[in-house]
Parts: structure tokens; sequence; C-alpha cells
């Protein structure tokens, strides 16, 4: 239960933000995990559906037609932003579904996320530092176009220690975007496809879970749901005030860490 729990800590906490929780949840079963490896790697997917939950409920009245809404704009907009949203959806989708298990096998390592880590923290201190010009300051201005690249990037979010939620954010803001702009999409993006990996991971399984698995399962889905609402809530209002530059510094920090630590000791 305490494993549960404090993996349902770190997924809700990392989800959303550009540090990858991914990376994280790889670090933390170095020294937390489940004894079925099998178990523990379904585990690692399945919680990432309390994020989504949390997504939609805290975005419910945008993501969400037709409940609560009497404005037939409104609905069409909301439509509008999900066909963005499978747009940019459909390239994880195809080469995760090709390569998915080859990067499980090959790339889920602590020197793997070491490096990623590295690379993406300098990247967003980069871009931070030369910052290109603001052009798309609503999910209403997002094209056809932007949301097929943002796709693609999202691709790199596959290797453990890119960030999924980096690889969009900081395509966003190459594209222009405003913070909270890609910040947001890259939330959106995050419901179909965490959705997708989490439901594809439970047809592997056949659903064949033990009583305490599914205790397990349970808690950890519970907290991540809690956790990654409340950072949902904090992170959208401070990037609408702060830039990036912090968790790129976070990146490099812990990339030098794992360094240290695993490969120096």
């Amino acid at each position: 239960m305490f494993t549960s729990i404090i993996l349902g800590l770190i997924e809700g906490i990392t989800e959303f933000l550009p540090i990858s929780s991914t990376g994280h949840l790889i670090l933390a079963n170095q020294f937390f995990t489940f004894a079925n490896s099998e178990f523990a790697h379904t585990f690692d997917i399945f919680i990432q559906l309390g994020a989504i939950l949390a997504v939609l409920i805290y975005y419910r009245r945008r993501l969400i037609p037709y409940i609560g809404q009497s404005d037939p704009q409104t609905n069409r907009q909301i439509i509008s932003l999900w066909t963005k949203t499978i747009i940019a959806f459909l390239p994880a989708g195809f080469f995760g579904f090709l390569f998915g298990g080859w990067i499980q096998d090959n790339l889920f390592s602590p020197l793997v996320v070491a490096i990623t880590l590295l690379i993406g923290g300098l990247i967003i201190i980069f871009l931070e530092k030369h910052p290109r010009p603001t052009i798309t300051k609503n999910q209403d201005q997002i094209s056809t176009k932007q949301s097929l690249i943002i796709g693609l990037c999202q691709c790199l979010g596959m290797i453990p220690g890119t960030s999924r939620s980096a690889a969009t954010i900081i395509a966003g803001l190459f594209l222009g975007f405003s913070r909270p702009v890609a910040t947001e999409f890259s939330f959106f993006l995050a419901v179909p496809t965490l959705g997708a990996a989490s439901v594809y991971s439970l047809l592997k399984t056949n659903l064949a879970f033990s009583s305490n698995e599914i205790i397990w399962l349970t808690l950890g889905f519970i907290t991540a749901f809690f956790v990654s609402y409340l950072v949902i809530s904090k992170f959208i209002h401070y990037i609408a005030k702060h830039n990036f530059i912090p968790f790129g510094y976070y990146r490099i920090g812990l990339a030098l860490i794992i360094i240290g630590y695993f490969f120096f000791r």
C-alpha cells in the first residue's frame, strides 16, 4: 500500500510538469516497486488514468460538450478543440503502437533518463532565454498544422526522461503559443494519449489481477487523481506569471544527481 501511494504521488506531481513522470517513476522503481515486474509496469501506466480524470474534471466546461452548455457556439468550440487534440494524438498513437514495446525493453534505464533530462533542461532554458514572438493567444487560434506538429513532437516524449509535457509545451512555445495556451493544450492532449496507453496496457493483462493488486491499483489511481488536480490548478496559475526556466534547472540538477548516484558510486 505504501508503494502504491508513493508512486501515485510521484505520478500526480510530475505528469503535467515538464520534468518527465515516466523518468521519475523509473527512478522511483529502483527503490519502491512491486515484486511482479509486469504488474509494476501496468501499475505505472494505469495510474495515469487518475491524471486524465483530473484534467477532465478541472476543465469539464471546456472539454465536455452539451453538459451545462446552452450556447451552440461554445459546443462548437469544444468539438473543434477535441478535433485538434485527436489530430495531435495520432502520431503518438501510431509510433507508440509500432515502437512502444522496443522503447520499454531498451530505453527504460536511469542512464537514458539522465541524458534526456539534461538535454531537455538545456533546451527549455535556451528557448526561454531566446523567446519567439507570441502569435497564438487562445486555443481557438491553434491550426490543424500546428496540432500535427505538436503531435509529432509528442512522440519524443515516449523516450523516458524527455517528458511528454515538456515535448509538447516546448513545441507550442516554438510555434508562438503563449505559455498558458501551450500548457493547457499539453493538458488536453494528455487525455487521449495517456488514455490509449492505459487501456492498451490493461487489455494486455486480460484484467487478471489479484485482490491485493486491485487495491494497489485503486490507491494509486486515487492518489494520482487528487495530486494531479492540485498540480493542474497551481501550475496553470504559476505559468501565467512565470517562465519554465526553474524546471530546466531542476531537470539538469536531477540529471547530474542520477549520473553521480548510479554511475560513480
